[in-house]
């Protein structure tokens, strides 16, 4: 590595660094299930390939950010959320079965029927809250 790649590598990672520190909780969980929806993605193709380690990886570390999800939710704080924790509780053990199974069907399916869905809800509950403007949902 050269010294200027260093500096521009310094320079990225004080960037994400202070993105981080200075995101909206709304930002971060969005990050946090962008992240989550790569992961699965990368553990499905993973998968497929064969690569058992990469998958497990990559699992593991889908596993955690579901886990940080559920610690960090206020079940109290509204009516869903005893049931959003369920679905959390629900995936983490899905996301296990796939490890252990080595099953790329099982882990696409949590990431197309579940992961992304909810990303997409909440990538709309945090530009609403950001914008301030509720957003039509065709329904007059």
């Amino acid at each position: 590595m050269t010294a200027a790649s260093l500096g521009a590598s310094a320079r990225a990672s004080r960037y994400l660094s202070d993105s981080l520190a200075t995101a909206s909780p709304s930002v971060l969980l969005v990050m946090l299930y962008d992240r989550l929806v790569l992961d699965l993605s990368r553990a499905e193709q993973a998968q497929l390939a064969g690569d058992r380690e990469l998958a497990h990886n990559n699992l593991m570390h889908a596993q955690e950010i579901v886990q940080e999800l559920l610690n960090s939710l206020n079940q109290d704080a509204w009516e869903g959320g005893q049931g959003l924790a369920a679905l959390y509780t629900w995936l983490l053990q899905e996301l296990v079965a796939a490890n252990l199974s080595g099953d790329a069907m099982r882990t696409a399916s949590c990431r197309t029927e579940t992961v992304e869905p909810l990303a997409e809800a909440w990538k709309q509950a945090a530009l609403e809250q950001a914008t301030g403007v509720a957003a039509t949902s065709g329904v007059a």
